[in-house]
């Protein structure tokens, strides 16, 4: 504003808004390079800045180094219809079919059964962790030791999936961050940090892919004033009923796993812990199926976007549009994703149950068999456990046991000897889809 003159950006105003035209909230390092050929590039910045300030909103108990400074956002309109879309698909009131399905466990073993385990280990990866997919999804289904710091990050990450859901009623706490901050880093921590501990130093900083420094975080003398206000925040009520201060729960959401990130209160773990805290807040606030949606897959698919939000913000007088903006893109194809995903179990499930209806097997197996079946034909060589079992179907390990030998008799299942001990396997036969003729 001291350089431009307000004859320059006044003209420009009713031309350059909060946003671009096709909705894109550009930083100045890609706005400069879109102002039309005979416009003054920093009179168009002035007049796109003017019409942000219109609509931003402070969040004084959220403070950047600088104690004058607090972070705030805005809600143009293009990230009010995708916050919108989000509401419609994911909101409270949201089914995906429950009077489709026999029990609710029905339900989320044939829909949702594994989503969990993914967030599990694409978290885990997108902080270093190196093992194969199948090899994680095979300890946490059989509930297997993890063997090195890999598999015990996605362990760990299992377990604070597990927790968040089951504290989700609770009001936030310092107490409750460092336990999760506790349970996700469970031998499987660096930088000399401890588990469940604030860091006690400023020896910490956060580097980009070229080693420079991309940011530096408050004093460690700072954490526990800042962790308290963060906590006040996200306890605070900010549906509108009773104050005319509204913030959407994703917004929400979003800016407590940014403030983690900025604020970084541990020596190692804050991502995992940042993004357990997003998750805590979405459940918190009614929205169930986000048990189910994996966001950092999407993440770490584009690591430099998500890191180019976090500075965008800092860089651009702390303004959590950038961040927010990114994180609801990766939520909404997150959520486009899980939608894919219940369509195409529902059309397995659809077919299963009409091959049940027509087949004499149906009267002469368990539900739970039944469901066995159904997973031994869809993936030729998977192998059963009655221990694996009695977990997924909440059952004690005999009558798992009797449920698999079952299937045995019936030529549905082969069983054999583990060759490491005295454990049965029993094992989904080739051929088997057609063998039923389903």
């Amino acid at each position: 504003m001291e350089k431009v003159s307000h004859k320059d950006f006044l003209p420009l105003l009713s031309k350059y808004r909060a946003t671009d035209p096709q909705g894109n909230y550009l930083h100045w390092d890609k706005f400069k390079w879109k102002v039309e050929k005979d416009d003054d590039e920093e009179a168009a910045w002035v007049a796109t800045k003017i019409s942000r300030k219109t609509n931003t909103k402070y969040i004084p108990k959220l403070k950047g180094k600088n104690e004058e400074e607090c972070f705030s956002y805005c809600v143009p309109d293009s990230l009010f219809s995708q916050l919108h879309y989000i509401d419609k698909l994911t909101g409270g009131g949201h089914s995906i079919g429950d009077g489709s399905f026999i029990t609710a466990r029905e339900k989320d073993r044939y829909l949702v059964k594994n989503l969990m385990m993914e967030e599990a280990i694409t978290s885990s990866q997108l902080e270093g962790a190196s093992t194969t997919r199948k090899v994680a999804k095979d300890m946490l289904e059989n509930n297997r030791k993890p063997i090195d710091k890999s598999e015990q990050m996605i362990f760990n990450n299992y377990l604070l999936m597990k927790k968040v859901v089951e504290r989700k009623d609770e009001d936030l706490s310092i107490g409750l961050i460092l336990e999760l901050h506790a349970i996700a880093t469970y031998n499987a921590i660096d930088n000399d940090a401890i588990s469940g501990e604030l860091r006690t130093d400023n020896e910490i900083t956060v580097r980009n892919d070229y080693n420079e420094v991309a940011h530096e975080s408050p004093s460690f003398e700072s954490l526990k004033e800042r962790l308290t206000l963060l906590c006040e925040f996200a306890n605070e009520c900010s549906d509108g009923k009773n104050s005319d201060n509204f913030i959407h729960p994703l917004i929400k959401a979003v800016t407590l796993h940014f403030m983690i990130g900025y604020i970084h209160p541990f020596g190692d773990g804050n991502g995992r812990t940042a993004r357990a805290l997003f998750y805590w807040f979405m459940l918190r606030n009614g929205y169930w199926l986000f048990e189910y949606v994996s966001i950092s897959k999407l993440i770490q698919e584009k690591r430099s976007d998500y890191d180019a939000a976090y500075i965008h913000t800092e860089s651009d007088d702390l303004d959590l549009t950038y961040f927010i903006y990114h994180q609801v893109d990766v939520v909404t194809k997150a959520v486009d994703a899980l939608q894919k995903h219940i369509e195409n179990k529902k059309g397995e499930f659809y077919q299963f149950m009409e091959w049940i209806d027509k087949s004499p097997l149906s009267k002469k197996l368990k539900r739970a068999q039944l469901e066995l079946l159904k997973d031994a034909i869809k993936e030729p060589g998977k192998i059963f456990t009655s221990k694996q079992v009695s977990a997924d179907f909440d059952i004690n390990e005999n009558t798992a046991r009797t449920y698999l030998k079952g299937l045995v008799d019936e030529d549905l299942l082969i069983s054999t000897r583990s060759k490491k001990g005295k454990m049965i396997l029993y094992l989904a036969p080739s051929g088997l889809r057609d063998k039923l003729k389903i």
